[in-house]
C-alpha cells in the first residue's frame, strides 16, 4: 500500500482540523517545556499533555490517510 499524501488534506472534515490542534497544542507544550520555569510536578503534566497531543494528532493523520476523501464538488 502506497502512501498518499494527499489524503491529509480534507479541510472539509472536522477530524483534518483537530489533527491540526493537536499539532499546534504539541508544539505549545514543548515550547513551554524549554522556556517557563516550571517545577517537577508542572514538568509532567505538561509533558504528558504533549505526548497526549502527539499521540490524537498521529491517529486522527492515520485515520485521514486510510479513509477515502469526500467527493469534491456538491454539498
Amino acid at each position: 500500500m502506497s502512501l498518499n499524501w494527499r489524503r491529509l488534506w480534507q479541510p472539509r472534515r472536522l477530524l483534518f482540523w483537530q489533527m491540526l490542534v493537536f499539532n499546534v497544542l504539541s508544539s505549545l507544550c514543548a515550547w513551554a517545556l524549554r522556556e517557563l520555569p516550571l517545577n517537577t510536578l508542572g514538568t509532567l503534566l505538561v509533558a504528558f499533555v504533549a505526548l497526549l497531543n502527539v499521540g490524537f494528532g498521529m491517529l486522527a493523520a492515520w485515520v485521514l490517510m486510510r479513509d477515502e476523501p469526500a467527493a469534491r464538488g456538491g454539498l
